[in-house]
């Protein structure tokens, strides 16, 4: 692991030491990495050395080596034969190809989502918008995401169909990474999106599953409501390019 860019990685390893215990341990070691990969400690090409978390979490090589293994089998991390294994990086193809699954993935949570969500489960999404409100209110932008991503997440599994669960868990921390939802860098009203957030779960409220799954499809393509203004940018940014060219 490099150290100029591994540093937060590093102190999250020496914080989380005495959580580990011997049982489900590579679970535990699984879920540290897979947050330092999602969150950006570990960064694309950082090399994942198992001796040396072993080594700062006070556990055998076993369970890292396990939790690696399953990082890998997710596509967050790749082998390189004789050098270990490294935090893959991700083009901005495959970030265009994330957000072209996760378009189709949205629309059928939410429709499935609003023949079967309780409500209970719909004042927990309630719950959750608020979280967002109190995040944009205190300038905490990892808390908006948070929140953010655990809505989405929350209405696959109130979708009712554990397979499409299954399926959000696998493209989520790739999605993050790569900015395809939540990005930490909109540029514009996170009140409104909270907001809009509210208004889909009137949608899932509604009755009408296929206005709901529209408008969260809309949601995930960027066609929602609430613009960034990077992209009015983007045409002048363009021209300028352009003239300069």
């Amino acid at each position: 692991m490099a150290s100029d860019a591994s540093g937060g990685f590093v102190s999250t390893l020496a914080t989380n030491k005495d959580r580990f215990r011997k049982t489900l341990i590579s679970d535990q070691v699984y879920d540290l990495l897979r947050q330092a990969v999602v969150e950006g400690d570990l960064e694309p090409n950082d090399r994942v050395v198992e001796s040396e978390i072993a080594r700062r979490l006070g556990v055998s090589q076993a369970p890292v080596r396990e939790a690696v293994k399953r990082l890998a089998r997710e596509g967050l991390l790749m082998h390189v034969p004789r050098r270990g294994h490294f935090v893959v990086e991700i083009s901005s193809k495959d970030a265009e190809y994330a957000r072209q699954v996760r378009e189709p993935l949205e629309r059928l949570a939410a429709q499935l989502a609003c023949e079967h969500a309780t409500e209970e489960q719909l004042a927990e999404l309630d719950g959750v918008v608020d979280r967002m409100h109190e995040a944009v209110a205190a300038g905490d932008v990892s808390g908006f995401r948070d929140a953010d991503i655990a809505f989405h997440t929350l209405v696959g599994q109130f979708a009712g169909n554990p397979f499409l669960a299954r399926m959000w868990e696998v493209i989520e921390p790739s999605l993050r990474t790569l900015r395809a939802i939540s990005d930490p860098l909109f540029d514009g009203d996170r009140h409104a999106m909270a907001e809009e957030h509210g208004r889909l779960v009137g949608l899932l409220r509604s009755g009408e599953p296929d206005k709901a799954g529209a408008a969260f499809a809309d949601h995930a393509a960027g066609r929602g409501p609430v613009p960034d203004a990077r992209e009015a940018k983007k045409p002048r940014q363009r021209a300028a390019a352009k003239k300069s060219g």
